[in-house]
């Protein structure tokens, strides 16, 4: 049965990067300018970072999900 790990991620509208996290998968935080830039670095780091913290070498089930912060002006 694969592992399944939420990962968060918001863009930083200040520094125009989504910022990736995960509270599944500890120390987990990546930047990119793109979403599919996001996502293909996750991928890149995190079956390393799994196997760090716990020796894990199985299947992977990633779900992510996005948030954004907006400021609307009173009308």
């Amino acid at each position: 049965m694969a592992r399944l790990i939420q990962i968060d991620a918001q863009w930083d509208d200040n520094a125009h990067v989504w910022i990736a996290a995960s509270r599944d998968a500890s120390g987990l935080v990546v930047e990119a300018e793109s979403w599919q830039a996001m996502i293909d670095e996750v991928r890149a780091v995190l079956p390393e970072l799994l196997d760090l913290n716990d020796g894990f070498g199985g299947d992977v089930s990633l779900t992510f999900k996005a948030g954004t912060r907006l400021a609307l002006a009173a009308g």
